[in-house]
């Protein structure tokens, strides 16, 4: 057996036992041009197919004979539904030749094994083909139909449409809406992409700078009465409640809210909305621009980690469609943006306080102005050797801010932040990032002030690291600053 042969290369076909499934491939195979031979132990069906024109002979496929009939062919494809005389046809040709490109019809996974132990170069079972083609048919179908339901719901504005994003917008959820607000302007319909809370991550601005897209902060629109459509867009996962009427739901995450939309569409079964958005796009068959193709590629592979987590196989596609159209100069320069003096130095404070038990990591950054930056720390400090999660808090506004990153498979820091703190504040996330808000005061009841901040911040330290600690199963013991 050998694979050393192009397949492009081949000219000399040989099909063995030509029913339904044979006869179709050898028709495909003359269409193209190639020169195709059949054999058949049905001698009515060898006469019929060269009635066809057909080059076609009668023998059994069993017989050792057939298999020096053969020789001469590039490429054999044993095509009957006889199984086992698929086998011996498979295992005479072996007997005989080495080289030639062997394809074989099997039944079921089993037959299937058995014809590759033989030599089988490809195995074929056709239920599994059938149900493939099925799949891909009705993915297609539900898309055209979910496309046509956003194209009705978004030209059913009189207005504008708001597109808003999550709390915080991160690259999946500004990506996302950037294509949602290219569909409806393909369509005819002005849409803004909006927020309700902070762009705070400089990431996440170098992001929307360069590529120029714009973002209206809610509390700054005056007349919200000009949008008379809804959207959201990658919102699960920020935790946060939406108490505006929705139109529409985009997003790759399950949510605990209960939509009344007209249009919902939620896939968790892809890694980010931007995949979904492309597929959107595609579906529109629209013009990509620079930017949208930019932003959605980033959002990908934010999401995925650069294909290295929860990756699936409509993420890479949707990558592979926008990478002719994006602009990688400006995605290196949003990869790579210079750190604020704010990060800088809760990530200084973050690494001199840092505790480690195992492979987990918890520090504390103090007072901070950007709780962005905290985020930003705890992903920094995941590339410690021996460290496979962090969390990194600190006190902004009375208030906790905690972040939270893991790369490690065993845990889901989304859940271990719900369950250290669900009870006594608002945790949010998934398997590998997570963040999590706890009024200051929660753990000695008393009400914070100017003057008793910093004596509340070192009794509530311990109580924050020990019960996150006591939420990731470490074992109480001695701890060390991982140095």
């Amino acid at each position: 057996m050998s694979t050393g042969v192009s397949i492009a290369a081949m000219s000399r076909y040989a099909i063995l036992g030509c029913g339904s499934v044979g006869h179709a491939v050898a028709e495909e195979l003359v269409d193209q041009g190639k020169d195709v031979l059949i054999v058949d132990r049905d001698e009515g069906r060898v006469e019929a197919l060269r009635d066809q024109d057909l080059n076609a002979q009668a023998a059994d496929i069993r017989d050792p004979e057939t298999a020096a009939t053969v020789d001469d062919c590039d490429v054999v494809l044993i095509m009957s539904s006889d199984i086992e005389a698929n086998k011996e046809a498979v295992a005479n040709i072996r007997e005989r030749n080495g080289d030639q490109f062997v394809v074989v019809r099997a039944s079921d996974p089993v037959s299937g094994d058995e014809l590759t132990e033989l030599g089988a170069d490809v195995v074929i079972n056709p239920s599994s083909v059938i149900a493939d083609a099925a799949m891909r048919s009705l993915e297609s179908g539900e898309l055209e139909y979910r496309a046509t339901q956003l194209s009705e719901v978004l030209t059913d504005s009189d207005d504008r449409v708001a597109i808003f994003t999550n709390e915080s917008p991160d690259p999946d959820s500004i990506a996302s809406a950037a294509a949602l607000q290219a569909i409806a302007s393909h369509l005819g319909v002005e849409a803004d992409i909006c927020y309700l809370g902070d762009i705070g991550h400089q990431e996440n601005r170098a992001f929307v700078n360069l590529l120029g897209i714009e973002l209206l902060n809610w509390a700054d629109v005056e007349d919200r009465d000009q949008y008379d459509t809804m959207a959201v867009v990658d919102h699960a996962k920020g935790g946060e409640e939406f108490d505006l009427s929705v139109d529409i739901v985009i997003d790759h995450y399950e949510s605990d809210e209960e939509w009344d939309a007209a249009f919902v569409d939620v896939r968790p079964n892809v890694s980010s909305t931007s995949t979904i958005m492309t597929k959107y796009i595609q579906e529109f068959d629209m013009k990509v621009d620079e930017a949208v193709a930019t932003a959605l590629l980033y959002g990908i592979r934010e999401e995925t980690l650069d294909f290295k987590r929860d990756t699936t196989p409509a993420d890479l596609t949707a990558a592979a469609y926008l990478y002719p159209f994006a602009n990688h100069d400006l995605l290196e320069q949003v990869e790579s943006p210079s750190m604020s003096p704010e990060t800088l130095d809760v990530l200084a404070e973050a690494i001199q306080n840092r505790e480690v038990q195992g492979s987990h990591l918890v520090s504390n950054a103090g007072f901070i102005r950007d709780r962005e930056a905290l985020a930003q720390a705890a992903q920094h400090l995941l590339n410690l050797e021996g460290i496979t999660t962090t969390a990194v808090f600190g006190i902004a506004d009375d208030t906790i801010f905690l972040a939270a990153r893991s790369k490690d498979i065993r845990m889901n820091i989304g859940k271990v932040l719900s369950d250290a703190y669900g009870g006594i504040g608002e945790a949010a996330g998934h398997s590998t990032q997570a963040s999590a808000e706890i009024s200051l005061g929660i753990f000695t009841g008393i009400e914070t002030n100017d003057e008793n901040r910093d004596t509340l911040l070192s009794l509530t330290e311990e109580a924050v690291k020990r019960k996150l600690f006591e939420a990731m199963g470490v074992e109480s013991g001695e701890s060390s600053n991982g140095s």
